[in-house]
């Protein structure tokens, strides 16, 4: 019959010797009470700022994104345009309405003209349409 130790003695078996100094939690009933931290404040704090990061980066993503649509938009509406002539990257074009609704592109200046100004765009070195003005 083997030496059965009582519950109370912690006895490694395997290594054959008393390890309740090593265990990482109280083998007796006069150690100390184990009792975990109170994590929820810290939680709160920790989501609240989690939170907050990402609606940032998700509100930059989601004006990066109106923004590319709005580009989008207006060199949709250019290409569309009527226009007889290359237009040059770096001029100033403007955008007009005429009385049928058909959009076309010019360079007269909108003080010069009777038709409906829509806007004044350059052409950029990547064949993109940028707004200029502030309408």
């Amino acid at each position: 019959m083997s030496d059965k130790k009582p519950d109370q003695v912690v006895y490694n078996e395997e290594d054959e010797k008393y390890d309740a100094g090593l265990l990482p939690y109280a083998t007796n009933a006069s150690a100390p009470k184990i009792t975990s931290d109170d994590l929820t404040g810290w939680k709160n704090t920790n989501i609240h700022k989690a939170n907050h990061q990402i609606k940032t980066e998700y509100d930059k993503l989601k004006s990066a994104y109106d923004d590319l649509i709005q580009q989008y938009e207006y060199n949709k509406l250019i290409y569309n345009a009527e226009f007889s002539f290359e237009p040059i990257v770096g001029q100033t074009y403007h955008l007009y309405l005429k009385e049928n609704n058909q959009s076309f592109l010019s360079i007269i200046h909108p003080d010069e003209c009777a038709f409906k100004h829509k806007g004044s765009f350059k052409l950029n070195d990547d064949k993109i349409w940028e707004r200029v003005d502030n309408d």
